[in-house]
Parts: structure tokens; sequence; C-alpha cells
């Protein structure tokens, strides 16, 4: 089985038969997946729930405090970096906040997977920094984000490009005018590929458990809120050079349609570049304050949703809108 080596030199099991009596925590190695893997039941359907329910926490705590501070609450100096002026209905929202629960628990199924394999000593996971040290642990971290962001614009342009993926995909551009609930607002066959690098990595090559979990979970999601944002940064704007920015998300959601797959990639501009996928024109809100297109007058204008309605339980009981043709 897997193991892993205490302050004092003993290697510690992740995997197979574990002494309950030691103490998992009490060493300097020790992350927490270890000792959740440790003390975990070795039940591939009660990890699934665990972590499903980890990226649900995960969700309200990313999602919902970016969305609480620039939709709940908007001003006028916020405002001015907002890609579309206008803000999406309560009805939108919702179908987001709908459409990513069933992406969580899509979205969880390869992490699982991953761990019920470490516990069964099937995979090459490890935990704690290792045999292999900081630079492997620090490298293999480089690595996998090149890879997981190709993979990621791959399978995203293949979504564009193929019509039985489409199908599927489409229903994701429904938020043409996203909110950070629409990261992993998804149907569950995209979000179930998407996560599968959790699954096959550690499959075929030693990989930090912690850092491969850190790195989905709180990394690449975050930046994901970043992306349906709907806002833009001042420094990190539309016209950097090789890294997609908010800006290039929104135009995705609004503009790529089947055969039309502008801008599917995640963090690098390089491969939409390659393929010849990105737009040629700009609209983020820094041309858009340069027209003078953000002024004060056009913001009293703006209509604001009341979200509130989001907190009544007689609101998600309204029909939904009926899905993208």
């Amino acid at each position: 089985s897997v193991c892993i080596r205490s302050s004092s030199g003993d290697r510690l099991p992740i995997g197979g038969l574990v002494d309950t009596t030691r103490s998992l925590a009490s060493s300097s190695d020790t992350m927490v997946l270890c000792e959740m893997m440790s003390g975990a039941p070795q039940s591939f359907f009660s990890t699934w729930a665990t972590i499903s329910f980890l990226t649900l926490l995960s969700v309200v705590f990313f999602s919902g405090s970016v969305f609480w501070v620039y939709y709940v609450n908007p001003t006028y100096a916020k405002w001015q970096y907002k890609i579309n002026p206008k803000f999406p209905s309560p009805a939108d929202v919702r179908l987001e906040i709908t459409q990513t629960l069933k992406g969580i628990v899509a979205a969880a199924f390869a992490p699982s997977l991953s761990l019920y394999l470490s516990q069964q000593g099937m995979s090459q996971a490890y935990c704690g920094v290792g045999e292999k040290g900081w630079g492997y642990l620090v490298g293999s971290f480089f690595v996998t984000w090149i890879v997981a962001d190709a993979f990621e614009f791959g399978y995203h342009y293949l979504g564009h490009s193929v019509t039985a993926m489409w199908q599927v995909h489409k229903h994701h551009h429904r938020f043409f005018n996203p909110s950070p609930f629409s990261v992993i607002a998804d149907e569950a066959p995209d979000q179930f590929v998407r996560a599968l690098p959790m699954a096959i990595l550690p499959l075929i090559t030693p990989i930090n458990m912690d850092m491969l979990f850190l790195q989905f979970g709180v990394f690449f999601y975050a930046y994901g809120v970043y992306l349906h944002w709907g806002y833009e940064l001042e420094r990190l704007d539309a016209h950097h050079p090789w890294i997609n920015t908010s800006y290039q998300h929104y135009a995705h959601h609004a503009l790529s349609v089947m055969n039309k797959p502008y801008h599917t990639g995640f963090y690098i501009k390089l491969w939409d570049q390659l393929a010849g996928s990105t737009l040629k024109t700009c609209g983020c809100s820094k041309c858009a304050r340069a027209k003078g297109e953000r002024s004060e007058e056009a913001w009293e204008k703006i209509e604001k949703p009341d979200y509130s309605v989001l907190l009544s339980p007689s609101f998600w009981l309204q029909p939904a809108a009926k899905k993208v043709a």
C-alpha cells in the first residue's frame, strides 16, 4: 500500500490496514488528505459524498462571497469594471446554482475515485514531502498545471467543434452574462470529464495528494470564479499577451457557439493563439471606460436586481426557464 514517513522515520500507510492508535496529526510530514484517507471508511460512496460536500463548501465560500460583494452590493466604483453593464436576473442565477449542484456531484466523482484507489494502494499517490523532496513537489505542481490546462482547452475546444459534445456543452452557454455561480454550471458529462485528470494523473506518475486536491479545489476553482466574475482587474486587463482574463471568458460565454470556439482556454492564451480561436475585436470594460460608456449617468440607468429572492423558498419552486434549443 501507499506509505508516508513520520518525523521518526516510521512508514505510515494510507492504504490498506491502518493502525488507528497512531496519531497521524503528530507527524510534521502529514497533511490534511493523509489524515482523511487514514481515518475514512474505505467506501467509494462515502468518499464521493464527502468530496461532494467539500466541493459545495468551496462553491459557497468562493462564488458566494464574490457574488455578495459585486452583485448583491454593487457600487458605481465597482460597476465601472463590469464587462457587461447589465446584471443577470435572479432567475438566471437560480438556474446557475441548480446547474452547479448537478456539476458538483459529477465533478466529485474523479477525485473520489482517486482517493479510493489511494486507500487501496492502487495508485502512485503519496503524502507529505516524501523521498522525492521539495523539488519534485514544486515541479509536479507546475507540470500538472500545464497538463490540466492543455486538457481543459482541448476538451473545451471539442465541445464547440463536435456536434454531440456541443449538445451537452451548450447548456453552459445559457449563461451569456455569467455570475460567479456559473463556474461549474455544466451538465454532468462535462464536469465528469473535466475532473478526470485528478483520477488519471496519480495512476501514471507519483502525485502528492494534498497538492493535487488544493490545485484543483482551490487554485483552479478560484481562477474559475475570476473568469466568471463578470468584472475585470485594473492591472490584469483583456490586453494581456498570454493570460486568459475574465474578459476573454465573458466573450467566450457571449459569442462562442457551435463551430465558433473563441477563447476555450482556461489559464493560458497560447492554446487559443495556436488554434486561431482568439477574438480580434475588444469590448472590455477598459475600452468602454475610454469611450465614456461607464459614466455615473449610465450607472443610474442600470437595473439592479433584488437578489434577496434567492433566499425565498417560494422563488425556488417557480418554474425554471426553458432549456437552450
